[in-house]
């Protein structure tokens, strides 16, 4: 390759290797898997080595990939958070070998020995104890300069908030996420219709780095001690000695580790690895080789970014072809109507797969999949199996195409793609396959607001089939209920009371219930005040619709969707029938006294809850928005007050708590006076 071409791919490698590093290290959103990132770099480090005089201190083969992320305080690593140098062929591997026989005869050392280990596929971060107390931990960063991840680390169990001896020592770990919690998470996320996570050290990585530590307690992060970064008061020879220490002291210390004397008994490490890598509870990305001599890796050294003393041998991805045998479509909870692949049986990395997640319509359209296809298969991350793309060549004519459903699967009401989204979605209130969460919502607070109806009694009224549609609600009686729990009459009496109350809401409540798509509180309440009943709203046209404010056409389209489906019919009957309000009642107040005024509520509000405090403001006229900005006029803060209250003192705006806010509320119409001052 002449210069000029060789520069040119340098520069183009440089920049898809640090747009991919960012969203690996950074964002923890991965484009790309690691092998493929792996040969870009790999690329790379051949061209920069044939042509040296291109190399730049910039250049990720020079650097760690890392930065501290913004929110995070800034720690800065006394012994550095290296990255190694990895190798993918065990004739690397020998060349690595030699290389260290032969610095060891130049050194007059008689005998190497090294240790085998596997290389978790997590986020590294090291932990420093004082007088045997954990008091810091960190992310690696960019090696030099880490995140200090503290209170997220204390929310990992395996983390020792003590350790036997009362000495001053930082190790270093991976933190990870094990295959089966890691397959919960995902299966939960897909059920909720969350984005997933790409694999399990993604998640564990963006675990780790959440600003906010109650969410990263409720993440299944473990962790690995590896390495002693720094100790004080004690030596030690070697690091498998170090090891032994580190267990002794309660670290969970990284699980496989096989100390080796030869060539030949380091490569059988690396292939027991890669063999057993299906049966470990955690992922790997590779085996690590280190020098097990302390002193010799001393006199060996480091560069600026890889010790000289270790290498990572890295796993190929294993891809195995079957056949596409059919494509089926599933409904979640949301109603979005997922489809499915139906594999020929194939084992790949260790496990038998038989059916995966094809995403959506645009998936199978990229990589133009029909039914009978043969497909190449492989595990994204060693965990999620994944179709890699079809084999095109090998089709015989009987193939078929795949089209998504115009109705839905479960319930047959019709199935639509809104623009801009890439889920197809049910659009049935009765689909049994949405049942629940729309369930959980009709009953919730800012809906028809029916207190002591939870998941977990929704789950069992459920189970009991004494629900199977979102009317039943209100046809169930004293001794259902009172059946659900022990000695539960109370309870019976008290949910009875609740359902009976709810069948008075607001107009505005049932619309919010209803779970239209993009139909929110605000936007119920704005509906409910033009069209005041819900046969008014059922009826109205697509061009009313849009012209309503805070609506516009894809909200109006939504509208008119639900509207259509019989099952809505047969739902709005029923709740008539059950004597659940459908009709706006309330009066409009005359009282516009916060006309022209905008809100904002912060903190905890002792006397009623931050929806009760919005209708009233709302209903004298005023507005409530999110965020301080400097169009607001007043902050209401109740307690615990947080940044919204030190906004607003920076921008110099007028903050009136809960008692100087009644105040306000009290004179006037007394059909706003707090039920409760």
């Amino acid at each position: 390759m002449e210069k000029e071409k060789a520069q040119k791919r340098i520069d183009e490698l440089r920049k898809k290797v640090e747009y991919h590093a960012n969203k690996y290290y950074n964002e923890d959103n991965p484009e790309i898997s690691d092998f493929e990132y792996d040969m870009l770099m790999v690329e790379l480090k051949n061209l920069e080595k044939q042509y040296p005089e291109f190399i730049t201190k910039d250049s990720l083969t020079q650097k760690v990939g890392g930065k501290v992320k913004e929110g995070f305080k800034k720690v800065e690593h006394e012994v550095p958070l290296q990255s190694l140098q990895d190798v993918f062929s065990f004739e690397e591997v020998t060349e690595f070998l030699n290389r260290i026989e032969k610095q060891a005869e130049e050194n007059g050392i008689k005998e190497v020995t090294y240790v085998v280990e596997t290389k978790i596929d997590g986020l590294s971060a090291a932990l420093e104890y004082k007088n045997g107390e954990f008091v810091r931990g960190a992310t690696r960063g960019n090696g030099l300069v880490g995140e200090d991840v503290t209170e997220n680390l204390k929310t990992i169990r395996t983390i020792p908030t003590q350790i036997k001896d009362k000495i001053d020592i930082t190790v270093r770990g991976e933190v990870f996420i094990a295959k089966k919690e890691f397959e919960q998470m995902n299966l939960e996320r897909e059920e909720n219709e969350e984005e997933l996570f790409a694999n399990a050290r993604n998640a564990a990585a963006g675990s780790l780095r959440q600003l906010d530590s109650k969410i990263t307690a409720t993440r299944p992060l473990d962790i690995y001690i590896f390495n002693v970064q720094k100790i004080e008061g004690k030596e030690f020879n070697s690091h498998f000695e170090e090891l032994e220490y580190l267990a002794n002291q309660g670290f969970n210390v990284n699980p496989v580790r096989i100390y080796c004397k030869t060539e030949e008994e380091v490569i059988k490490a690396i292939e027991k690895i890669g063999k057993d890598r299906e049966t470990l509870t955690f992922g790997i990305d590779g085996a690590v080789v280190k020098v097990d001599d302390l002193t010799f890796r001393e006199i060996l050294g480091t560069t600026s970014k890889v010790p000289k003393w270790a290498v990572a041998y890295k796993y190929p991805p294993e891809k195995k072809e079957t056949i596409l045998k059919d494509i089926i479509c599933q409904v979640g909870r949301t109603g979005v109507i997922t489809p499915m692949a139906i594999l020929e049986p194939v084992v790949v990395a260790g496990s038998k797969i038989s059916k995966t997640t094809l995403h959506n319509e645009d998936f199978i359209k990229e990589k133009e999949l029909m039914i009978g296809d043969t497909v190449v298969i492989q595990k994204a991350g060693d965990v999620i199996p994944e179709i890699v793309c079809s084999k095109k060549e090998k089709r015989t004519g009987i193939e078929k195409k795949f089209e998504m459903p115009k109705t839905c699967p479960v319930c047959g009401a019709t199935a639509v793609r809104e623009e801009g989204e890439s889920a197809i979605r049910c659009t049935g209130i009765e689909c049994p396959a949405k049942l629940f969460r729309n369930l959980v919502h009709f009953v919730s607070r800012e809906a028809m607001n029916i207190d002591g109806l939870g998941e977990n009694i929704i789950s069992q009224l459920q189970e009991n089939g004494l629900i199977s549609n979102i009317a039943d609600i209100y046809d169930l009686t004293f001794e259902q209920i009172a059946s659900l729990k022990k000695n539960g009459t109370k309870f019976a009496q008290n949910l009875i009371d609740s359902i009976n109350k709810s069948k008075e809401n607001e107009l505005y409540r049932l619309i919010t219930a209803l779970g239209i798509r993009h139909v929110g509180v605000k936007a119920a309440k704005i509906l409910a005040k033009k069209y005041k009943s819900i046969d008014n709203l059922s009826n109205a046209t697509f061009e009313s619709l849009s012209e309503t404010n805070d609506v516009g056409p894809i909200v109006a389209n939504s509208i008119k969707e639900f509207f259509c489906q019989e099952q809505t019919e047969h739902l709005l009957q029923r709740l008539k029938n059950a004597g659940v309000n459908t009709i706006e009642e309330v009066e409009e107040s005359t009282d516009k006294r916060f006309e022209g005024k905008i809100f904002v509520l912060t903190g905890k509000l002792e006397k009623f809850t931050r929806d009760e405090a919005q209708d009233i403001i709302e209903k004298f006229g005023g507005k409530v928005s999110g965020s301080v900005s400097k169009k607001t006029t007043y902050v209401l803060a109740g307690e615990e007050a947080g940044s919204k209250l030190t906004k607003a003192q920076d921008f110099g705006i007028q903050i009136i708590s809960e008692q100087e806010f009644i105040e306000i509320i009290k004179w006037g119409s007394k059909k706003w006076i707090i039920k409760h001052p």
